[in-house]
């Protein structure tokens, strides 16, 4: 006997009832069948799912493994009905939106505008401080989209199957306590934080990339790194006891202050990827559209940086 969803129902609805009559209540089915069915599906999965006397049902240690399995089934299928019957009796293109993302200002954004613009589509997001990861997921099927970002030139993650779209390039800048000694200036030379600590977030960023090849050109080997999470590095930040690089975006906090680099020696782009031979891509430039207008929207409230792209328009939102 092939072993059917509906077998698995019956597991679970035998354990949940703790009992085979009580089961076959619920189900509405005489008792004798019931027993019959569960026989046989104990046949077909290699030995008996349950203990079975006078004070009812328990699972074996067969039947809790095939419980725990079936208890993930079942409702992903359940799942997988209801967002297919969804996609066909509606106009919408796609029937959900699953998003990943690493640490940016674009998701909150573009969350906001399809939530707004597609109220009848759940949308889920997931986050990571690793690429790879979020391009992999995307690649297997478990994400729609993947917002990146890759420092200066880096191309993305390596995938034959995936389609990248810039969304934008950002100049990465610094913060500093607001009674840091050059916090007063209107730019730094990357060289002028030659003898400063620094604190970094984990991740494939600019520390990883680009941050040592721009030090090496200013003259200088940066000291130690704390690497560690954001409320952490920017309390060091806070206390002057580090400098952390920044997103342009970044949305200050009382008591620090954001400091463009002169020359721009470390750029940001954020990447919008989508897998190009899944449903995802019938809707990718609408998203990618979204994604442009949630970072437009980023930059408004960044008064720094966007005082600072008048001189620099070559960065910020692609058009």
């Amino acid at each position: 006997m092939d072993l059917e969803l509906r077998h698995l129902r019956i597991v679970r609805e035998v354990a949940d009832a703790g009992s085979v009559t009580k089961a076959a209540t619920r189900l509405g089915l005489a008792q004798p069948s019931l027993t019959a069915q569960l026989r046989r599906i104990e046949r077909s999965l290699g030995g008996p799912l349950f203990e079975r006397d006078r004070n009812g049902a328990r699972p074996t240690p067969l039947g809790e493994m095939v419980l725990s399995r079936a208890r993930v089934l079942l409702p992903a299928v359940r799942e997988l009905q209801e967002d297919a019957v969804r996609f066909a009796n509606t106009s919408e293109q796609i029937p959900g939106y699953r998003l990943g993302a690493t640490n940016g200002s674009i998701l909150g954004g573009l969350v906001e505008r399809l939530t707004a613009d597609s109220p009848g589509a759940p949308v889920t997001t997931r986050t990571s401080w690793s690429a790879r990861e979020l391009t992999t997921m995307v690649t297997a099927g478990l994400l729609d989209f993947a917002l990146i970002g890759t420092c200066g030139d880096s191309p993305p993650p390596p995938s034959e199957t995936m389609s990248w779209s810039v969304v934008a390039t950002d100049p990465v800048f610094v913060l500093l306590a607001e009674n840091h000694p050059l916090a007063g200036a209107k730019e730094l030379e990357l060289s002028q934080l030659a003898g400063v600590r620094w604190a970094a977030v984990p991740g494939e960023g600019c520390f990883s990339d680009c941050f040592v090849v721009a030090c090496a050109r200013s003259g200088f080997i940066p000291k130690s790194i704390y690497e560690s999470d954001v409320a952490t590095c920017l309390h060091l930040v806070g206390v002057g006891k580090a400098v952390l690089l920044c997103q342009a975006t970044f949305q200050l906090t009382s008591g620090l202050v954001m400091m463009p680099l002169a020359g721009a020696p470390l750029r940001w782009r954020h990447l919008l990827g989508w897998h190009h031979d899944s449903i995802a891509a019938r809707v990718a430039p609408t998203i990618a559209a979204y994604a442009r207008a949630a970072h437009a929207d980023a930059v408004s409230r960044s008064h720094r940086y966007a005082d600072w792209l008048i001189s620099n328009p070559h960065f910020g939102t692609v058009p």
